[in-house]
């Protein structure tokens, strides 16, 4: 930044904060352990503007990501043997990407698929509805506190992606309960997996696809949060979900799914 030029400022915590001092999580920090530290992304008092243009950044990485279609697969798969109307709720769906897509696909594959979604921020709800309607996708989302409120039932295939790592065992133990609850046919989960190579990706990633500094902020501290493949397996089990599977996929992420016996 040229000298004298004013910094960036962002309204976090309440607080006006010039950017450049916020810390980014180093390349050398070791991710061996999960490292659950706030993400600004969390903030209810974060800047509005500031919000949407993270949200902007992360729906560029998603679509890199190819994680829709991933979790799409056994979505399609479900909704073909169904052979009837499924509804789909996308949990944490954030600004909306990956439910905006999965009800894209849907259409395309000539499936009879309703998609919603739910979300803490209502700046995230307000956007990803703003979205669907420009769209012209027949998807609603709505405010919903998944700690604080019982799920609603009816959904047939309850999604999420980038949440789980969010949390502490007990915390995200709940999470799964609270699904299982709501009584799915079909759980999928989505997630970063913890590793030094993922961890270097999100740094690169994070700042090749988006200037948002909220997005370099939050994308390494996600990694350093999240489960190895056996922890959230290990998770998975103690909140009663037996049966289930789960594979890594690319990039560095690993895809759950559990179907009702």
């Amino acid at each position: 930044m040229p000298s004298g030029a004013a910094v960036p400022k962002a309204v976090i915590m309440g607080e006006e904060v010039g950017l450049s001092r916020l810390g980014i999580l180093p390349l050398w920090t070791s991710v061996r352990e999960r490292r659950i530290e706030p993400e600004l992304m969390d903030r209810q008092d974060l800047d509005p503007r500031l919000r949407e243009q993270a949200l902007v950044g992360l729906r560029r990485i998603n679509l890199v990501s190819l994680s829709s279609r991933l979790v799409w697969r056994p979505i399609r798969a479900f909704a073909r043997a169904a052979r009837r109307p499924v509804r789909v709720l996308d949990l944490a769906s954030g600004g909306g990407d990956v439910a905006l897509d999965l009800a894209r696909f849907a259409k395309h594959d000539g499936l009879p698929v309703t998609v919603h979604g739910c979300d803490l921020s209502p700046e995230a709800v307000e956007y990803a509805n703003r979205r669907a309607k420009e769209s012209g996708i027949d998807s609603t989302f709505f405010v919903h506190d998944v700690l604080g409120d019982p799920l609603p039932r009816g959904y047939d295939v309850i999604v999420n992606t980038l949440f789980m790592h969010h949390f502490d065992d007990g915390a995200a133990a709940r999470v799964l309960q609270a699904i299982c609850s709501a009584q799915p046919n079909l759980i999928v989960v989505s997630d970063l997996v913890r590793g030094a190579r993922g961890f270097l990706l999100a740094h690169l990633a994070c700042h090749a696809l988006t200037r948002s500094y909220i997005v370099h902020y939050d994308g390494p501290r996600s990694v350093a949060a999240a489960y190895t493949v056996k922890e959230f397996a290990k998770l998975a089990e103690h909140a009663g979900l037996n049966g289930h599977r789960i594979r890594t996929t690319w990039p560095f992420r690993f895809l759950f799914t559990w179907e009702a016996q």
